[in-house]
Parts: C-alpha cells; sequence; structure tokens
C-alpha cells in the first residue's frame, strides 16, 4: 500500500503495513458470478456497488460475468437496469459510463419459482455455457448465496444435481466456489450439520464464509500492529495487560428486519462470529505466514482455550431497549417494533465475559459486548493496561488519570488511540490523560476498499485467509451455546434499557463485580 504517512503520527508506522493475503492490487481472471438473492438489501446496498467499484478500479477483467438468481421477472435489460440504479445510489467511485458499459454488457438474468426450480437451474447452465463462448469467462463460477441458511443446503444440492458445481482436480481446471453469509447456523450442531451439506458439494477450500468485518482494514492491521512493531508485542500478555473490552454498538434499532432479527438477537447475530473473530485476533500467536491455513491454525487454538465461566448468570447480561427518545426523537421500543410478539424473549443487547487459557492469557479477562439503540455507533478493541505502581507520584490525584490503554478503532473513523499519562505545564506535579492518535483518513491518501470489495476480490482470487473455516464457526458456536440455552430456560424477558444509553444496568454489573467499569465511547 502507498501512503503518505505524517511523520509526526505516532502511530501511523504501527499500521502502515497490509497484513492481507496476497491480493493487493491484482486483478481477478476470467470468471463469472452468480448471485441468489440478487434483489434483496444486502446485494442491493453492497454487493452490486461493490462490484463496480472493483470494476471502476480495474479489478475485474473485461470477461467478468454477472448472473442474477431470483423469482422478478426481468429481462437481462431490465436487471441491468435495476443494477444501475443501485450503483449510482450507493457504490463509492464515480459513475463512469464507460466502465458501466463494460460490466453491463456481462449482466444476465435468471428468473425462478424458488431456489427448488430446475427448469431455472437448467436455463442457469446454458446461460453460463452462453457467457464462457461469448465473454471467455473461461468457466469459473462463483455462486454468492446472499439468502436465508436454511436454503443453503437446497441450492448446493441443485447446483450438484444440474453440474454446475464441480470440483476442480488440478490448478488447470476450471474452478467453482461458493460464498455464504452469516448465519451460520443458529448453533453448533445446526452450525455443523450446515457446514457438511455444503461440502459435500464444494471443496472446503472453495467455501469461502463472509464476516464482512474481517475485509476491515482496521481488523487487518491489528495483526501489523502486533507483529511488525517491537513497541507492543512485549507487553500483550497478562503480565501487563488487565482486561480487554470488545465493543459492537449501533445507535439504530432493528430497522424493519423483523423477520430476521426475532429468535436471532445481538448473541447470534453478532458476538458469534464479529466479535469472537476479533477476539482471536487479539489473542492470536505469530503465525509463521499469512497463508490462511496459518492464519486459521493460531486462531483456532485461541477459540479452542475459551473457557466459559461457570456461573453464566453472572458473567453475562442481556437486555431488550424499551421506548424513549434518542437524539431528540421519540423512538418506539423493541417490543413495539412492527412484527415483533410482544412477549418475545429476543435480546438486544449481549455482553459476556470470557477467559483465554493459555500462558499468555491466563487471569486476564474479555468482555464482550452488543447491542442496538445505545449512545453511539462504534466498534472498537480496547486492551486496558494495568495501573503503573504510584509510587513516585504519591500527591497526584489517581482521578485525574487512569490506566493506559491502547485503544482500536475499527469503525468510524477507523484508527488507534494509545491513552497515557502526562504532566500538566505548570510549576506542579499533576499528572492527566492525553492522548496519541492515529486516523486512517489524516494519514493515508488513498481511501481504503469497502469490506465487501475486498472479499468478494478476494473469492475471485482464491485468497482464503480472511475467511473463516468451519472449524472456527463450529468453536465458536460451542463458546456461546451455554449462555444462550441458559437464556432460552429462563422465563423473564430481557431487561429493559433506555434508547441512547449503553445497556442494561446488569451490563455494568457485570463489570462492577470485577471493579471495573465499560469505557464509554
Amino acid at each position: 500500500m502507498t501512503s503518505s504517512a505524517a511523520h509526526g503520527d505516532p502511530l501511523a508506522g504501527a499500521l502502515s503495513r497490509r497484513t492481507s493475503s496476497s491480493s493487493g492490487s491484482r486483478p481477478a481472471g476470467d470468471c463469472a458470478m452468480v448471485m441468489f438473492g440478487v434483489t434483496g438489501d444486502l446485494a442491493r446496498k453492497k454487493l452490486l456497488p461493490a462490484l463496480y467499484d472493483l470494476a471502476n478500479r480495474g479489478r475485474l477483467p473485461e470477461s467478468f460475468s454477472l448472473v442474477g438468481f431470483g423469482r422478478r421477472e426481468w429481462s437481462h435489460q431490465e436487471f441491468a437496469e435495476q443494477v444501475k440504479t443501485y450503483v449510482m445510489q450507493r457504490a463509492r467511485t464515480d459513475f463512469n459510463e464507460e466502465v458501466w458499459e463494460q460490466l453491463a454488457a456481462g449482466l444476465r438474468f435468471v428468473q425462478a419459482s424458488g431456489f427448488e426450480d430446475d427448469a431455472a437451474y437448467e436455463q442457469l447452465g446454458q446461460l453460463l455455457v452462453e457467457l464462457q463462448d461469448e465473454r471467455g469467462t473461461g468457466g469459473n463460477h462463483a455462486f454468492y448465496l446472499s439468502i436465508p441458511p436454511n436454503s443453503f443446503e437446497t441450492v448446493s444440492q441443485k447446483l450438484s444435481v444440474h453440474g454446475l458445481a464441480r470440483r476442480a482436480k488440478s490448478a488447470d481446471e476450471p474452478w467453482s466456489r461458493v460464498i455464504i453469509e452469516k448465519p451460520f447456523g443458529h448453533d453448533e450442531h445446526s452450525a455443523h450439520e450446515l457446514n457438511q451439506a455444503v461440502e459435500r458439494v464444494f471443496a472446503s477450500d472453495d467455501v469461502f464464509r463472509i464476516d464482512h468485518y474481517l475485509g476491515k482494514e482496521t481488523v487487518q492491521n491489528l495483526l501489523a500492529l502486533r507483529f511488525a512493531n517491537r513497541l507492543f508485542e512485549p507487553l500483550w500478555n497478562n503480565q501487563h495487560i488487565d482486561h480487554v473490552q470488545i465493543t459492537m454498538a449501533e445507535n439504530i434499532g432493528i430497522e424493519g428486519r423483523a423477520s430476521y432479527y426475532d429468535g436471532v438477537g445481538a448473541a447470534r447475530d453478532v458476538i458469534q462470529n464479529h466479535l469472537l473473530q476479533l477476539l482471536a485476533l487479539t489473542a492470536m500467536e505469530e503465525p509463521i505466514s499469512f497463508d490462511a491455513d496459518h492464519l486459521r491454525r493460531e486462531k483456532e487454538k485461541v477459540l479452542e482455550a475459551v473457557r466459559v465461566p461457570a456461573d453464566l448468570g453472572a458473567a453475562s447480561a442481556r437486555g431488550q431497549y424499551a421506548s424513549g427518545t434518542q437524539d431528540g426523537e421519540g423512538v418506539v421500543g423493541f417490543l413495539q417494533e412492527e412484527g415483533f410478539d410482544p412477549d418475545s424473549t429476543t435480546e438486544t443487547y449481549a455482553a459476556f465475559k470470557l477467559g483465554i487459557h493459555t500462558r499468555r492469557w491466563d487471569g486476564v479477562p474479555f468482555y464482550l459486548r452488543s447491542g442496538k439503540r445505545l449512545g453511539s455507533r462504534v466498534t472498537e478493541i480496547v486492551v486496558m493496561f494495568k495501573r503503573a505502581p504510584n509510587l513516585l507520584f504519591t500527591q497526584a490525584d489517581e482521578r485525574q488519570f487512569g490506566q493506559n490503554a491502547l485503544i482500536i478503532r475499527i469503525q468510524p473513523n477507523e484508527g488507534a488511540t494509545l491513552r497515557l499519562a502526562s504532566k500538566v505545564p505548570g510549576t506542579g506535579m499533576e499528572i492527566r490523560d492525553v492522548n496519541m492518535d492515529f486516523s486512517y483518513g489524516r494519514s493515508f491518501t488513498e481511501e481504503s476498499p469497502e469490506a465487501y470489495e475486498r472479499l468478494i476480490l478476494d473469492v475471485l482470487l482464491g485468497e482464503p485467509p480472511l475467511f473463516p473455516r468451519h472449524r472456527e464457526v463450529e468453536l465458536s458456536w460451542q463458546i456461546l451455546d451455554p449462555f444462550i440455552k441458559r437464556w432460552e430456560a429462563m422465563a423473564e424477558q430481557p431487561e429493559p434499557y433506555a434508547p441512547g444509553s449503553w445497556g442494561p444496568a446488569s451490563a455494568e454489573e457485570l463489570m462492577a463485580r470485577d471493579g471495573r467499569a465499560w469505557r464509554v465511547p
């Protein structure tokens, strides 16, 4: 990555290297993508604009073709017009008519009555052959399943039955890859069955499980921060670190997603995938290389070493946002949202305390939390260091300065902040916390690619380091399942909390029992 890192930025060097796969600026090779669920919100808001941005950045070949698969009665031209609308609304790069015409020339649409429509798969097969002959896609196909998880097995089987998914026996043969969106099951058992169903059709190396957080630059550069700098790694252990907080907070409600969210909740929706992946990257040992197998091996070791506290009640908190006022506007509570059962026990806030049973991390608690209708939109990792012995500054008021902390901001305002104590100018020895701040926006001239751009390109290139394998998914469910089973056995609803707050009182109590407190972003 070329950059214009400011010489005065104390953390710019820490995050200036890319720790991602080797895709870099390489364009994808000849290929076609088939998108199931192409009319859904994710495709309209993220996937289709990301494909245009990749094309606009020169990352897609001229042969690249996209086939939409859905119920709409669209011709190829009508599909192209719809895609153009989404692109112009959501693309991050400027609209270029020449780029659009090249991309639009490869757009096709297959109308299907449902995912079991055999005639539609036959038509899809014919279209892919035509695209290979007319546009030179090379017979390479990526199948993006932006659909509910209960349809993954059906679509995979249909692709296999109709000869559309095949396992390449050598690197010279055309490839077939599948991209699946979370959630990967709803517990360990269902995740295991789902993984088996998909991998009966596709080779494990050809299954790409999308966790868009792993495509964010700040997440990837967490590895650079740790392993490319002498400053942090010697302190990255239980001798110096007091605890770690990982937060993903949203200031919005469910936004009309009742059909998806009810019965899923914050723990399954966010903590099982995003936050446990962040935990693994924060706690993992240095891998031999950035090869996918080496990275996954170290992450799996962390997840295998995670220990769930014996007292699940004391180590967890759950809540539902109530009605009230947020940012000066009245908002309805979760149970009053359209489409929800007023007796729903689905949580919109979840927090957990976990331990990692390794020599490096023994005794260091990891606190994870996620929720909706909270004080602000933020995702961050806070590494809180132990207090320095207050021997020299005995007259200093400890209320004026706290513990050193490294705050890694995933979103928004991606970057990192190092909090340390400093003397206040004057004749006395007054100590106060100050921040040393690094921001991507200030330190680099080039814009970071959107997460889906990066991940889609890696799929087309066959670069798997940023994608969790089935073992990681199942280990994550092993960690979460005990908490969820306990919650499901409880008769009462989750504790209500005020919109715009930082969650239910039980979340504060979770930290207070250990003499700690959540950081307020």
